[in-house]
């Protein structure tokens, strides 16, 4: 336990020592499907900065910090390592670990990886299961209800906590508890409820029912007896993922084994079935931003109740209760009200706040159809910095292309296409066949098809360049590596 011991400073000369022993686990993965067309599989909710300067993934960071808890992990798939990465390096922050799935199998299977680590470090340990992509208005009444939580923990029970509901909301789960208790209360748990019809939602607001946000404190034993006793299945092959990892550029990845698992939730799972079960009150606004109206919800309104976000220019004219958002277009709203509008490079967005929560319908048809823009934008983040389309026909396209400071792309070739770069801002370093060279602002170069080729930029500024592709096939999977800093496979 000594990993644990922290000083904190009491009044004058006194200190006293607390246990560091709950282990934040954030759960960082999400499919992109609710708030489409700005979040998608790619580059889901989580990584975006729908409700302040940071993303929800750094406001967690930042939620999970501090002398209350031990150092954080994150488990994510491996499509989002990078991101996960940089996010953290814009914050000055660091993980314990990172943990990638090969294949995402929502969240039980994940809860019983993070009860694994824990007890590893310490059976002892408390872990604590938080997503990734929560809004909470007030951090320190959320650790607050943490710490009361993990004295409950601390005596076996397993912790959920609930938010004060203010509307019949029938997107989220309910906690039916017993009442009292006052501001440090732990509730007994009665029974869970799944997304209410909006008739039972409206009674629930006046019967002292909570929101279920989603978020749970166990120690890292009892975790693993519920997960013995309810989803041995689960237990046997996590343990089994876990003992094949491996470790590379400092993520952590689980074993195939992992993908065995079976794709459910930790409430359908364990909480739903598992007894001594208690609930701690969140004393601060929440959000899970699960649909475009709840951010319209959590943020800031005009006088006419509308919100505008993004860098695209937003115009409204008698327009009143609605959200529109975009990143680069103009858009105006006219004699309009309760819309929501998402204008993005490559999708518009046109939606009633009411039906929000239908959006993800419509990305099921875009997959069913096999359409990429249900997964990607049209800017694709690399480790290395982004790449945007601009223009594509039958044999050629156009794209922008940023590289980071000190950022280099991979030693690669094609066996189909060739390509011309003009630089337009920085300098960047171009190895071509055996010879290297830099090109500034308005040089440029020439790749034949099948030569060796890179991209580096020294500088410390972003560098940017117009990349022209010409050729019979022009897939992201033609290329061959033969050298890569991020170990990436060939077609990533």
């Amino acid at each position: 336990m000594a990993n644990f011991c922290v000083k904190h400073r009491g009044v004058g000369r006194h200190t006293r020592w607390v246990m560091r022993d709950i282990l934040p686990f954030i759960l960082c993965g999400g499919a992109g499907t609710r708030l489409w067309p700005l979040s998608r599989e790619a580059f889901p909710k989580q990584f975006h900065r729908l409700t302040g300067p940071e993303s929800l993934f750094q406001q967690t960071c930042r939620r999970l910090t501090g002398d209350l808890f031990g150092d954080f992990s994150v488990l994510s798939n491996y499509q989002h390592r990078f991101l996960i990465l940089e996010q953290l390096q814009e914050i000055g922050a660091s993980a314990a670990s990172i943990v990638l799935e090969p294949q995402g199998r929502n969240t039980a299977p994940a809860a019983c990886i993070a009860a694994l680590i824990a007890s590893r470090t310490d059976p002892d340990a408390l872990v604590l299961l938080a997503p990734s992509d929560h809004s909470i208005g007030d951090a320190s009444a959320f650790a607050q209800a943490i710490s009361i939580g993990a004295d409950a923990a601390r005596e076996g029970k397993l912790v959920t906590f609930g938010v004060e509901p203010d509307c019949p909301h029938t997107g989220y789960g309910y906690i039916d508890a017993d009442q009292g208790g006052g501001a440090n209360a732990v509730l007994v748990v009665k029974r869970f409820i799944e997304k209410p019809s909006r008739e039972a939602a409206e009674t629930y607001l006046d019967s002292g029912f909570y929101w279920n946000a989603g978020i749970f404190l166990v120690s890292a034993t009892g975790l693993l007896e519920l997960f013995q006793a309810h989803a041995p299945e689960i237990l046997r092959l996590s343990r089994c993922a876990l003992n094949e990892s491996s470790t590379d550029l400092g993520f952590r990845h689980l074993g195939k084994t992992y993908t065995q698992a079976p794709s459910i939730s930790l409430d359908c799972a364990i909480v739903e079935k598992a007894e001594n079960i208690v609930c701690v009150p969140l004393n601060t606004s929440w959000s899970d931003v699960g649909s475009w109206s709840e951010v319209w919800n959590f943020l800031d309104k005009d006088s006419c109740g509308n919100v505008v976000k993004g860098e695209g220019k937003v115009l409204l004219e008698d327009t009143r209760n609605s959200f529109a958002y975009s990143d680069h277009a103009c858009v105006a709203l006219v004699g309009v009200e309760n819309l929501v509008v998402v204008a993005m490079g490559d999708a518009v967005l046109v939606a009633s706040k009411d039906h929000a929560e239908a959006i993800k319908l419509i990305v099921d048809q875009l997959k069913g159809n096999g359409q990429d823009i249900a997964l990607q934008h049209s800017r694709v983040y690399r480790p290395w910095g982004w790449y945007q389309g601009l223009n594509r026909g039958d044999r050629y396209q156009v794209k922008c292309i940023m590289v980071k400071p000190g950022a280099k792309l991979s030693l690669q070739s094609h066996h189909h296409r060739s390509e011309h770069w003009v630089v337009v801002q920085g300098t960047l370093e171009v190895t071509r066949g055996e010879e290297t060279s830099f090109l500034t602002e308005n040089q440029s170069t020439y790749i034949p098809i099948g030569e060796k080729h890179r991209l580096a930029n020294p500088g410390k500024v972003p560098a940017f360049l117009i990349e022209v592709q010409s050729g019979p096939y022009l897939g992201e999977d033609d290329i061959v590596r033969f050298e890569d800093i991020y170990g990436r496979p060939s077609t990533e």
